[in-house]
């Protein structure tokens, strides 16, 4: 089959696909539409309005002064607040909105084919690095396909109107080509022009990211491409998002079938979305309609079909099917992508020899000493479990340690759990999977919460409480409640939160609806995959095993102590409070351990409030500690302070990955990340 006449059939699929998500989603858009006649403009969640609003005032795409000036005639609820600036940014556009929309525009290319000796237009791409484009699985669903096509970039008219000689470059599947049908995506390596420089450095490249808050329901897009093959164009103003689904978004825009790949950009023409379909009117039986309400039929061409929106796949979606992909090549071309796009990867270190050693004695002055109890003083419970005699050699052994909340649940299904993860990650890795009985697995989750309530006498579950949950959930105990809004303030800090005073002098709203715990903790829900009781949580009990004053910390340890090896290497891996915990179990490890490849994940230790506070006194890598892989996720708001190679930088290796949505904290899925399963697995076959 020809290559142009497969990419219709393919484009076909994808249509019906498309219009199918439309109809199972008419309610939902239904219900946008109501809100939007009864005069809200943007009807979406307040955090997902909240974290908008916070990317624009960030990233200046509305200047402070206007956003005052937005609020300040009267007092505002906090939806409010952001629904003023939201309003502000899309009224009033800067004058960088048309040089910024045509510097993206130049990262835009059209897609051809050669084909029996002529050239037929397929598509749109866009460079996504300096060598790497982006289109649809359905104009290049294969390497052999690629080979085949040429893009050209700047195939326009100049500012006078007439046309502009194109730069035309080949594609190089061979250099690097990956493509998923199901998100209807390709990535493929484009090499250098003529004059040895990437593309990128001479046509721009757009930075992708995988951060929320690039789009709400109601705002805008804008779409660049190459409609029918022909020279570039843009379709922008009327054309607003309409309902966001898990991995697609559907808008409307004025576009036609050769738009195929290319980029939906927000008003700060960043890229939101890949276009990959119109959705057309249907009948009741699942059939096209035509513009005159005929049955549409393949001879009818494209243009007769009635289009009532478009469908772009939501680009954190890609991003994420990409950070799970192994990488085969070291560095790979994703490493150019960004960093905000959570898939670049630093080299490792080369491993420091790790010989037992006592700990620094600035250490043991800075930092507050473990005392352990008495075996009489501790309540019987749950106890962790041993690896059986032999694994991994008997000379190797690998230890999981886990986080808050795993009160009252079998350490056996737990160490199965996170050995699935794990072996997830191992299979794609091209390993050997482990044996859950092969794995230490301390238990401390009933030791956590008998120590949290009788030193801190604050409720562990609470039941949708009416207060907001940075109150409720705030230890009782001064000391440690010290150390929670120490690290809350700092967390939010780090997300680029505006100051008290600046809140408070501009009038922004925010300050007036909150309270000084709330406000922040809502700032980090909005602009993560979690929600703020999960946030709240975690960071009040890490703060309560941190705090000097009570023996939380002496008791997780004591119990941690009880189910971990005594001699040889130890292979680390720690989740979330589990990795604070880790740290400071590896200065009490036995003399007889060797040393400690270290593996965290979601982990809270780039915020100065944790690490300032660790027995090694602060942010020292143990001198046990061999090597250490932190693993984190840019929506995980428990990980706001990696990477945490700005602070530990002795050695430490960072690797931003894409958790799943509403699953950015979870240890199964960061378990799961080929780099991360492949980092453990190579330290147990040494």
């Amino acid at each position: 089959m020809l290559t142009a006449d497969r990419t219709r059939e393919e484009r076909q699929r994808q249509t019906e696909a498309a219009a199918a998500r439309y109809d199972e989603t008419t309610q939902e858009r239904q219900a946008v539409e109501r809100r939007q006649d009864a005069g809200v403009t943007f009807p979406d969640s307040e955090q997902a309005l909240a974290a908008r609003a916070a990317r624009l005032l960030d990233r200046h795409a509305v200047s402070p002064t206007l956003a005052v000036e937005a609020v300040r005639a009267e007092p505002l609820a906090a939806t409010a607040a952001y629904e003023r600036i939201l309003g502000a940014s899309t009224e009033l556009q800067a004058w960088s909105f048309l040089p910024r929309g045509a510097r993206a525009a130049r990262t835009v290319a059209r897609i051809s084919v050669r084909e029996n000796g002529r050239e037929l237009p397929l598509g749109t791409g866009f460079l996504v690095s300096p060598r790497l484009l982006m289109t649809n699985h359905h104009v290049l669903p294969d390497a052999d396909t690629a080979r085949q096509c040429f893009v050209e970039f700047e195939a326009q008219v100049s500012v006078d109107n007439t046309p502009q000689a194109a730069t035309r470059l080949p594609l190089d599947p061979d250099g690097f080509f990956t493509a998923d049908e199901r998100l209807d995506f390709a990535l493929v390596l484009v090499p250098p022009g003529p004059d040895g420089r990437p593309p990128g450095e001479t046509f721009g490249w757009n930075r992708l990211s995988a951060q929320t808050g690039k789009l709400v329901i109601g705002e805008p897009v804008n779409v660049v491409g190459h409609p029918m093959g022909r020279l570039k164009e843009i379709a922008v103003r009327d054309n607003t998002l309409q309902v966001r689904l898990d991995d697609f978004l559907h808008y409307k825009t004025d576009t036609e079938p050769g738009n195929s790949g290319s980029p939906v950009y927000n008003d700060q023409w960043e890229v939101v979305a890949l276009h990959h379909s119109g959705v057309p009117r249907t009948d009741e039986q699942g059939r096209v309609l035509r513009t005159d309400g005929q049955v549409w039929r393949p001879g009818d061409g494209d243009d007769a079909i009635d289009w009532v929106a478009n469908e772009g796949v939501r680009i954190t979606s890609v991003l994420r099917h990409l950070a799970a992909l192994p990488r085969t090549a070291r560095p790979s071309p994703l490493d150019e992508m960004g960093t905000e796009s959570g898939l670049v990867q630093t080299q490792a270190a080369a491993p420091a020899t790790a010989t037992p050693t006592a700990a620094p004695a600035a250490a043991a002055t800075a930092a507050p000493s473990v005392t352990p109890l008495p075996a009489t003083e501790r309540t019987p419970v749950l106890t962790g479990l041993r690896a059986r005699a032999g694994a991994f050699g008997g000379h190797r052994h690998l230890v999981f340690l886990h986080g808050r909340s795993q009160e009252k649940k079998d350490p056996e299904k737990l160490r199965r759990e996170w050995a699935a993860g794990l072996n997830q990650g191992l299979v794609r890795a091209g390993l050997a999977p482990v044996d859950p009985e092969d794995i230490w697995f301390p238990y401390y989750g009933d030791t956590l919460v008998q120590s949290l309530t009788t030193h801190e006498a604050v409720p562990h579950t609470v039941e949708a409480p009416s207060a907001t949950a940075a109150e409720v959930v705030a230890p009782s105990s001064p000391s440690a409640r010290t150390v929670y809004e120490e690290i809350l303030g700092e967390a939010a800090a780090k997300w680029d939160m505006p100051q008290e005073h600046q809140l408070a002098t501009e009038r922004i709203g925010f300050g007036d609806v909150l309270g000084a715990l709330q406000k922040r903790l809502s700032w980090l829900a909005a602009r993560s995959d979690l929600d703020a009781w999960a946030i709240a949580l975690v960071f009040r009990d890490v703060a309560a095993y941190l705090d000097a004053e009570r023996p939380v910390r002496d008791e997780v340890l004591n119990c941690v102590l009880e189910t971990v090896p005594d001699s040889g290497d130890v292979v680390l891996v720690g989740h979330s409070l589990g990795t604070v915990v880790g740290l400071d179990l590896v200065t009490r490890l036995s003399p007889g351990v060797n040393a400690v490849h270290l593996t965290t994940a979601g982990s809270p230790l780039g915020l100065d409030g944790v690490y300032s506070r660790l027995l090694v006194g602060g942010p020292k890598r143990p001198d046990k500690v061999a090597d250490w892989l932190n693993a984190w996720c840019p929506t995980d708001a428990v990980a706001i302070g990696c990477p945490l190679g700005d602070d530990w930088a002795d050695g430490l290796v960072d690797l931003a990955v894409l958790n799943a949505r509403d699953r950015a904290h979870s240890i199964v899925e960061y378990l799961s990340h080929t780099e991360v399963a492949r980092s453990i697995g190579s330290r147990l076959t040494v």
